[in-house]
């Protein structure tokens, strides 16, 4: 199957099944000599996995991840890093009876019209447990940017269904199952959720993810540019329908005068471009939003039709997220590091020697080098 590589020079490669023995991935093209040990990988595994709160799928993953190549003596060597990650809570079971029909949403109808067959169980190659090894490859990527250009990302949910979340603490976010930037809308989050689980339904989400401490200059134009590359990463998270970079669709409604981010010598005064430039990062915080649909597989029946075209009805059983943006956050995050990670290589290896008459604007660094 193709299409399971990303980037150019960070290349990550995902393997594995939802239901099978392991999923995982290969890293190539990380730099020598960081530091690296599972340690560094598992909080943000963590942070995504299942089970944590009543309020995601109860499936019952521990997620550890084991690092098969790629450090010597603790630290990267320059070879492919292969990261595992076993899967141990598999029902297999619980997909049986819709080995010859498809979930409205989902995709079982598309992938067996492409491939022939599919693998029914758990969504196979499908689902959103294949985030997993990109979450643990998005930390690598995370620990080197932190470490060369003191870069930090930071996601959290801004609305759950109907439910804005206003931005008050920072600090909140690790504090909840919500990813919640406050606590002022959490008991209200706890009800709705609870009472969309009874219904047997699920809904979508908001996430919002920023990069702070990013360099100047990366992307290349005129179709590698640093937004394009996040608006593929990010589509390529599942269930995400839309992505706004900085003002997004905000700007329809915003005058020149208004959306334009005037320069001073003390730096921007406003980031409605999102931290990106004709595709160029400013060194300001690059900041992302991206929609999360309700996830397709529910209990309430719906109408569908099985292989020869015939008319029936299908009610998903299993354990699944009434709403998967809840575990988006550090899958948003990973995605967000693994296309900087990429562009900083890239830039590196093209403008690593641009020498600049005046320093930058205050707030950005100097180079990507």
């Amino acid at each position: 199957m193709s299409g399971s590589t990303f980037g150019l020079l960070f290349r990550v490669t995902n393997f594995g099944e939802s239901h099978g023995p392991a999923i995982g991935c290969v890293i190539d093209g990380c730099p020598p000599g960081l530091a690296l040990s599972e340690a560094d990988i598992q909080p943000d595994l963590d942070r995504r996995r299942p089970g944590t709160s009543r309020h995601v799928t109860q499936r019952n993953e521990p997620d550890q991840v084991e690092i098969l190549s790629g450090v010597y003596e603790g630290l990267t060597t320059g070879t492919p890093i292969a990261l595992l990650i076993r899967n141990t809570d598999q029902r297999s079971k619980d997909y049986g009876n819709i080995l010859d029909t498809f979930r409205p949403g989902h995709a079982d109808y598309t992938y067996w019209r492409k491939y022939g067959l599919r693998d029914p169980r758990g969504g196979g190659r499908s689902s959103a447990r294949l985030t997993a090894p990109m979450v643990a490859a998005g930390a690598v990527a995370k620990k080197w940017l932190q470490a060369r250009h003191g870069t930090t990302f930071l996601g959290w949910m801004s609305q759950l269904g109907p439910i804005a979340i206003p931005f008050e603490d920072e600090a909140q976010i690790p504090l909840n199952p919500f990813f919640a930037p406050g606590t002022s809308q959490i008991e209200a989050l706890e009800t709705y959720m609870d009472d969309l689980r009874r219904a047997g339904d699920s809904c979508g989400a908001r996430i919002q993810v920023v990069a702070r401490g990013m360099p100047v200059g990366l992307g290349d134009p005129l179709f590698d540019k640093l937004d394009a590359d996040v608006a593929y990463a990010m589509m390529g998270i599942n269930a995400v329908k839309g992505v706004e970079i900085g003002a997004g669709f905000a700007s329809v409604a915003q005058r020149g005068t208004e959306h334009g981010d005037e320069m001073t010598p003390e730096g921007f005064r406003s980031n409605n471009a999102g931290g990106v430039l004709g595709g160029l990062s400013t060194g300001q915080d690059l900041v992302v939003s991206i929609a999360i649909k309700p996830t397709s597989s529910i209990r309430t029946p719906r109408d569908s039709v099985n292989r020869a075209g015939e008319p029936t009805t299908v009610e998903t059983f299993g354990r699944h997220d009434p709403c998967v943006g809840i575990r988006a956050t550090p899958i948003a995050e990973a995605m967000l590091a693994l296309v900087v990670m990429d562009h900083v290589l890239r830039h590196r290896a093209q403008c690593g020697d641009v020498a600049l008459p005046v320093t930058p604007l205050p707030g950005s660094l100097p180079d990507a080098g």
